[in-house]
């Protein structure tokens, strides 16, 4: 099966999987905030927060993995892959207990930290050790999965994981509706992945019968000196990763202190619109990462060009396609949806809208740098996650949730957007970065002129939406407006968006 044909599969899957999840995300939140509160839901999200923190212990370590996985995976090398996912299994357990002893000096905490709130400490406390049990699987017993996603086999991660997820969030759902229980809420989150646990284990073991399923602290020990390379790229990985936690991962936690807890629920609502649009991308190019790796092992120079500018492109469609329908479409859904109490300024969803675009087009940078394994640039995250706490931490206090959007923004345009493309242009594809420069600004301008365009003929039309049906005639239009024009534009003025058309006719074509 061909990079094309893989990353279609993967795409399919992850997109079939995803909309459910979706679908069960939505339906569930209004019921989780009418029956567990706001202050809950708030809690909830900062605890994840703090979780997450806790995982920096990861330090990038399953990236640098699956570097390491694509040149045993494409010589079909069983011996040497054994030994990488030994060697990750071995250090991903001693993470695990770290990231346990870490949680616990953290919780010892919690009565200070939580000492404004009106939910029972031992609420909080439940919720906290139920989420990271519930993590914590995944050092232990759940590692193997790094092998089907280096394998371009998402797919097969996203079938199960997202079957378990929809199940847990509807059965979630289901006993908040009719008893308001928040401990039967917490007890699904864990038994949900325990399962889940179960089968994943067993369906690697069948994709891959020659897997050695368990590791041992002597194997994993003895294989340590073989991967010097490896360690040195986890500690440069570690940095890009803690510098990414402390860009962005502390929105809640900011608005938690500087704020207040309801604020992080309102917030969390946003960003499961957001994240869930994200992610979704993410599915549409699932494999992409994996695909790339075996395209820069190969080290075709003309194909690497081709296939960077075709991501380019598509990107960039959906960047600005995204962030057009969000600006005109999230703040009536949400109010439609939740409440109109819940809705922010518009202000704050034009940074929103910026902040996807903004994403969307460092992606393929973002790919190819993790392709060539570039992360010596160890200073950029640390400056990165500088500009944005700084930034963030003065502007929550003045402008609120919009101070710390433009933080980010900010931080991520300054390094993802200026520095890392010319980094992987001078270290990656060996060349001027002049290349990159003419085609982003070529890209821009198009997108410019889409934002006019279709802002004048939006602005013909009434898009107050008074239901759920008129708000999706009104996303229709506004998606028609918006996707047909930004794409013939870039049709008519870019050959890397014609090229990438007639691969994707063709490969629908074969099938």
């Amino acid at each position: 099966m061909s990079r094309l044909a893989k990353t279609i599969k993967n795409a399919k899957v992850g997109l079939f999987f995803h909309v459910l999840f979706i679908a069960s995300q939505f339906i569930s939140r209004k019921i989780f905030l009418d029956g567990l509160g706001d202050e809950f839901m708030g809690i909830v999200s900062t605890l994840g927060s703090f979780l997450t923190f806790i995982n920096l212990a990861d330090l990038g370590i399953g990236t640098a993995i699956g570097y390491t996985l694509y040149k045993p995976l494409h010589k079909n090398d069983h011996k040497e892959i054994n030994h990488i996912i030994q060697f990750f299994g071995h250090i991903y357990k001693k993470i695990g207990f770290f990231i346990l002893t870490g949680s616990i000096l953290l919780s010892l905490f919690f009565p200070f930290i939580f000492n404004d709130v009106t939910i029972n400490l031992w609420l909080v406390y439940l919720t906290f050790f139920g989420l990271l049990t519930a993590s914590l699987l995944g050092y232990f017993f759940n590692y193997h999965m790094i092998l089907l996603q280096a394998d371009q086999k998402d797919y097969i991660v996203a079938k199960y994981y997202q079957s378990f997820n929809i199940s847990k969030i509807l059965l979630q759902a289901i006993s908040v509706y009719y008893l308001q229980s928040f401990v039967l809420w917490i007890s699904l989150e864990v038994l949900t992945g325990l399962i889940y646990t179960v089968f994943i284990r067993k369906k690697i073991a069948k994709e891959y019968p020659w897997l050695v399923l368990s590791t041992t602290v002597t194997k994993g020990e003895r294989k340590f000196e073989s991967y010097t390379s490896l360690v040195t790229k986890i500690k440069q990985i570690s940095i890009h990763k803690i510098g990414e936690f402390l860009a962005s991962g502390l929105d809640n936690i900011l608005i938690f202190f500087f704020l207040s807890a309801e604020l992080v629920a309102y917030f969390a609502n946003y960003q499961l619109v957001l994240v869930n649009l994200g992610t979704l991308v993410t599915k549409v190019f699932a494999g992409s990462k994996a695909s790339v790796g075996n395209l820069v092992a190969e080290n075709n120079p003309q194909s690497i060009k081709q296939v960077f500018w075709e991501m380019m492109v598509l990107r960039y469609f959906i960047g600005g396609f995204g962030a057009i329908n969000i600006f005109y479409l999230i703040n009536p859904f949400i109010g439609l949806w939740l409440g109109e109490k819940y809705t922010l300024s518009e202000n704050t969803i034009i940074i929103f809208a910026a902040i996807f675009f903004l994403r969307q087009i460092v992606q393929p940078t973002e790919v190819f740098k993790q392709a060539y394994g570039l992360y010596d640039d160890v200073w950029a995250p640390i400056v990165k996650s500088g500009i944005n706490l700084t930034l963030s931490i003065i502007l929550v206090q003045q402008l609120g949730i919009s101070g710390l959007l433009i933080g980010t923004f900010i931080s991520v345009l300054s390094i993802e957007g200026i520095w890392r493309p010319y980094y992987v242009y001078k270290r990656g594809f060996k060349n001027s970065h002049k290349q990159y420069l003419s085609g982003v600004i070529k890209l821009l301008l198009t997108f410019a002129l889409n934002v006019i365009i279709t802002i004048y003929i939006l602005s013909l039309i009434n898009l107050e939406p008074i239901s759920f049906m008129q708000w999706s005639l009104n996303a229709l239009v506004v998606s028609l407006v918006s996707g047909i024009g930004f794409g013939f534009l870039l049709y008519i003025s870019n050959s890397y968006c014609r090229d990438v058309i007639q691969r994707l006719r063709l490969s629908i074509l074969k099938k």
